[in-house]
């Protein structure tokens, strides 16, 4: 059994930044923890690894004794209970007539910026409107009386500050679509789903969210987010919008019924499914301690490990449901549309700030 090195282990050379071993780390992390099915053994190494070289201290002292370890017996893969070799579910094709919010979302394909909509061409004609009465006496010569004069004073100063008002309002909005534009560029989607063979569903969704929910102009999405003072990629999938975000899982699970009883327990044809476990409700938690003005959905999206049809409660009340993925984009779909055209940079800041990988 070789002998490896904790730069062999991350996979960088001597001579790597603390950011390329922090990514390097958060990528490995995520395939060998063993909550994903890993092996305890590597993922203690990985970790022991990173904790070294990510401090200068321990790394300096490291490089100075060349220590090494042991690389650890890998366990022979095993295939899951229920798998198909072979089977791979179907991609997601629906018909965009059928999503409710389909038409609706392409209506106005302009991105706002900032979440209340702007007052449209109303300040235009009132202030046109306003500087034609301004000006009308004085281009017919018509004389004024003293209250005539009064009044047209008066409407002169409000036409005047309306102007401004308008003006001010079109330069901040120019300001914000400039920056906004310097930071995220025409960036829709950040961060790339899984590519091992047990991250079949997340590439799924991830298709699907960009084939679909990109309908939307202020729709932006994001794949694999940690929780705060977290590395892992712990939410598969995050689609904003506006001022509401939805955190999203991809399960690849065996045929069946899925829903969730009144203790928030997932069911599958009536009884406790063990065989697979999801972490949605944590991370709704911790996504709204961050972004406490935001309003925040969880959602399972499930396909089939093998040769079945997967069916869930349309009306389930859980705080992070299963759904099928046709199920997510009618009713997700349309939860999103309800600001279909904004975005809000502070909130996307701090949710592509999650995304694993991103330095």
């Amino acid at each position: 059994m070789p002998d490896v090195d904790y730069y062999e282990v991350l996979g960088v050379g001597k001579a790597a930044s603390v950011n390329e071993i922090k990514t390097a780390y958060r990528r490995l992390a995520k395939s060998h923890h063993p909550d994903t099915g890993g092996s305890a053994l590597t993922f203690q190494l990985v970790r022991e690894a990173y904790d070294t070289l990510s401090d200068p201290m321990r790394r300096a002292g490291y490089d100075a004794g060349g220590r090494s370890v042991r690389a650890p017996i890998r366990p022979r893969p095993r295939r899951r209970f229920g798998e198909e070799p072979g089977y791979e579910p179907e991609p997601v094709v629906i018909d965009p007539d059928d999503l409710e919010w389909w038409e609706f979302a392409a209506q106005d394909e302009r991105v706002r910026h900032g979440r209340r909509r702007g007052p449209g061409h109303t300040p235009v004609v009132a202030a046109v409107g306003g500087m034609v009465l301004v000006l009308l006496p004085v281009l017919t010569g018509v004389g004024f009386s003293a209250p005539t004069l009064i009044v047209w004073l008066l409407l002169t100063a409000g036409t005047a500050l309306l102007v401004q008002r308008l003006a001010r309002g079109y330069l901040a909005a120019s300001r914000a679509k400039n920056r906004f534009a310097a930071e995220f560029g025409g960036k829709r989607v950040f961060g790339t789903p899984g590519v091992e063979t047990d991250e079949l569903a997340e590439r799924l969704t991830a298709d699907m969210l960009e084939r679909y929910l990109t309908r939307l102009p202020g729709a932006r999405i994001f794949h694999g987010l940690s929780w705060p003072d977290s590395v892992f990629a712990d939410v598969d999938h995050a689609v904003l919008c506006g001022k509401r975000l939805v955190l999203i899982e991809s399960k690849l699970w065996l045929p069946g019924h899925y829903e969730t009883d009144d203790d928030d327990r997932l069911l599958r044809n009536g009884r406790a499914f063990r065989g697979g476990g999801s972490r949605l409700t944590e991370s709704l938690a911790e996504f709204r301690r961050v972004l406490p003005g935001v309003t925040l959905r969880g959602a399972m999206v499930v396909y089939p490990s093998r040769t079945g049809e997967i069916t869930t409660d349309l009306d389930d009340p859980s705080p992070a449901p299963p759904m099928t993925p046709e199920q997510f984009l009618h009713e997700i779909g349309g939860w999103l549309a309800a600001e279909p055209s904004t975005v809000d940079a502070a909130t996307m800041r701090v949710v592509r700030d999650r995304v694993v990988g991103t330095v």
